[in-house]
């Protein structure tokens, strides 16, 4: 089946739940751990913002929507720069819709202990991406900037990046996330430290893996036309393949590719 891949849905059970969703397809990955699956890139490449088949230049976006798109803004990386609840932004709507919302500011462990910022509708969803084990809501803000203003603050502390390759290797460090969190407390000026939120429930998250590799080889479709192999799990948003080969799929958003399994 012809299909174009995007992020993979996935929802917090026992272990995660994944689906790949391509328009009325919906693929149950979990089913196919196990088994052997092919897949063939196409050549096409569609831009997620703009549906059009051109090259994607960064994020699933042609060139024109990553330096456009209010999907692809600045701030989606660095929320600090968010200027949403100032009437501001690429999209004034879009930016009302998606960032002048409740943001979430949590510490999550996917390797080692990393700080980050999510809208609170994307809670546990932003966690499984990232392939974390354990996360912890720190503070709550009404807006995205101000999440991302406190994650700064914490930059020289934590970390704000994920090793994926430890994540994928299923290398997990040992913290104790409540006494963790509320050390940040302190580092935090008053006006920043009024935002910590009371709720320290610890989410544990269990991923779909028969094998974790002992080393990583990335693969993808811009050096090689055909992936297949037998599944061995998902973490993330990587498949993890036979002979210690991972693919990112959401990185390759609007690749499209024959599926087979």
């Amino acid at each position: 089946m012809d299909i174009k891949l995007a992020k993979m849905k996935a929802a917090l059970d026992e272990v995660v739940q994944y689906q790949l969703i391509s328009g009325d397809i919906a693929i149950d990955m979990n089913n196919l751990i196990g088994q052997h699956i092919h897949m063939r890139y196409t050549g096409k490449q569609q831009c997620a913002a703009c549906g059009q088949f051109k090259k994607i230049f960064a994020q699933g976006f042609c060139y024109d929507c990553f330096m456009k798109a209010p999907e692809a803004s600045p701030c989606i990386i660095n929320p600090e720069l968010c200027e949403g609840h100032l009437g501001k932004g690429r999209d004034v709507e879009w930016e009302k819709a998606n960032h002048v919302q409740p943001h979430f500011v949590y510490l999550a462990v996917a390797s080692s202990l990393k700080i980050g910022v999510t809208r609170s509708t994307q809670v546990p969803t932003r966690w499984i991406d990232q392939g974390a084990s354990f996360a912890i809501k720190v503070a709550e803000t009404p807006y995205r900037k101000l999440a991302g203003d406190i994650e700064v603050a914490l930059k020289t502390t934590f970390t704000d990046k994920t090793n994926w390759q430890a994540m994928l290797k299923n290398n997990i460090g040992d913290f104790e996330l409540v006494d963790e969190k509320w050390q940040i407390e302190e580092l935090l000026p008053s006006d920043l430290a009024q935002y910590m939120s009371e709720d320290d429930e610890i989410t544990e998250i269990n991923y779909p893996v028969q094998d974790y590799p002992n080393k990583i080889k990335s693969v993808g479709f811009d050096k090689a036309e055909v992936i297949e192999g037998k599944l061995l799990g998902i973490k993330g948003q990587y498949i993890i393949l036979d002979d210690n080969r991972v693919l990112n799929i959401r990185k390759h958003t609007g690749y499209h590719v024959e599926f087979e399994s």
